[in-house]
C-alpha cells in the first residue's frame, strides 16, 4: 500500500467527495486552503508524482485508481480499510464513516471487533466540552494491516478473545476516561489504586 501523510489524506478525500474531479475553487473552499498557496501546490504535486491524481486539461485534478485502491476500494475489507485510516491519523467514529464513506453502524461493529483483538485502542478526548471516543492504532494493528501486503487479508483472523485480555483493555479504557474527567486529584488516585488492584487479582 502507498503510504499517505495527513494532507495527502485531506486532498484525496476532497476528491472523493467532488465525485473523483476537484478544482481551484474547491479548494479555496476547503479546509485545505489553511495551508497556504505554496504548500498546497507541493503537496498536489507530490501526490501527481506518485501518480494518484492526475491533472486535466481544464487545470483540474482526478483521484486514480491507484488512490482509490488504498481507502476507497469496495473489494477491501471494511476492517483493513480502517486499520490503514488509523494508520494516517487517529479518528472519532464520525470521522471514520465519513472518510470510508461507510455507515456509522458498519463502522461501530468493525471498531468494536478491532478494539477487542488488540488492533486498536480507544482514548476519550474532551472537544468542546464533550467527551468524544477517539480511535488510535496499535503496534498489533500495524502489524496485522502490513501483513496484509504479503499475505492477503483472509489469513488475518479475528479469534476469540479471552475474558481476562478484554477486561484488562476495559480497565486501560477506564483509566483514560478518569484521566480526562474533571475529578479531584485524590479521587483519580483512589479510583486508579482500586483498578490496580482488579488488574492485580485477575493476575494478568
Amino acid at each position: 500500500m502507498r503510504k499517505l501523510g495527513t494532507i495527502d489524506l485531506e486532498i484525496l478525500h476532497l476528491a472523493i467527495n467532488e465525485n473523483g474531479t476537484f478544482n481551484e475553487n474547491n479548494l479555496e473552499n476547503s479546509d485545505l486552503k489553511r495551508l497556504g498557496v505554496g504548500k498546497l501546490l507541493d503537496s498536489l504535486a507530490t501526490l501527481k508524482d506518485r501518480k494518484m491524481i492526475s491533472l486535466n486539461s481544464d487545470g483540474s485534478f482526478s483521484i486514480t485508481e491507484l488512490a482509490r485502491e488504498i481507502l476507497w476500494n469496495d473489494k477491501i475489507p471494511k476492517w483493513a480499510r480502517i486499520l490503514r485510516l488509523l494508520q494516517v491519523k487517529s479518528c472519532n467514529i464520525e470521522q471514520i464513516e465519513n472518510i470510508l464513506k461507510i455507515s456509522k453502524e458498519e463502522v461501530s461493529a468493525e471498531i468494536e471487533e478491532l478494539r477487542k483483538n488488540q488492533f486498536v485502542l480507544m482514548s476519550p478526548q474532551r472537544i468542546d466540552e464533550k467527551i468524544i471516543k477517539v480511535y488510535e492504532i496499535l503496534p498489533e494493528g500495524i502489524e496485522a494491516i502490513d501483513k496484509t501486503e504479503t499475505e492477503g487479508f483472509e489469513k488475518t483472523k479475528f479469534g476469540k478473545i479471552k475474558p481476562e485480555v478484554e477486561i484488562l483493555s476495559i480497565i486501560d479504557e477506564i483509566r483514560k476516561e478518569i484521566q480526562d474527567s474533571q475529578l479531584d486529584p485524590p479521587k483519580k488516585d483512589s479510583i486508579n489504586e482500586k483498578l490496580s488492584i482488579l488488574k492485580g487479582r485477575l493476575e494478568i
